[in-house]
């Protein structure tokens, strides 16, 4: 089954389906904005939300990068990772510039994440970034929600996550 996503109308296809609700997560491998290699197993035993979306570049992003920052990653034994293709640099730069402590950030630019996760745009003028979804990830590593912002200019849904990690 295709998915698909709309940037201003524009429909765009995913590669792959979104994991299922109580699959175990995808291992994955993503660069932090200081160069390092790191993957899911360093959060075993954790809440794990990826906050994942085109470009920490573009407003929506950015806001959905400070608004984790703020609420989500305050939860107790609860870990953000916010991924995108943007290069560590970009990340570093951003976060420095935004005073971002709580969440970690993921460069899938040298892995397969995006296949992977079922959220690489195939085509359209964004084709090889990744679309704007959130996917969680209990201490156990199944997938317990996703969320897939069929507009990708939309924010994420904060308050499904919030609900999802208050059970």
């Amino acid at each position: 089954m295709e998915t698909t996503v709309f940037l201003n109308g524009m429909p765009m296809h995913l590669v792959g389906e979104l994991p299922k609700v109580e699959d175990e997560a995808p291992y994955f491998v993503l660069v932090d904005k200081d160069l390092k290699d790191f993957n899911l197993e360093e959060y075993k035993g954790k809440r794990v939300v990826l906050n994942i979306f085109p470009s920490v570049d573009t407003p929506v992003c950015a806001a959905s990068v400070r608004r984790f920052n703020k609420d989500v990653a305050s939860l107790d034994n609860t870990a953000v990772i916010c991924v995108s293709e943007d290069l560590p640099f970009a990340f570093a730069n951003f976060c420095a510039a935004n005073d971002i402590e709580n969440v970690r950030t993921g460069s899938a630019f040298r892995s397969d994440f995006g296949k992977t996760y079922g959220i690489e745009l195939a085509d359209g003028p964004m084709r090889g970034l990744l679309a704007r979804g959130v996917i969680v990830i209990d201490e156990n590593g199944k997938v317990i929600g996703t969320s897939l912002c069929e507009q990708i200019t939309n924010e994420p849904d904060y308050e499904f996550v919030e609900k999802l990690l208050k059970k």
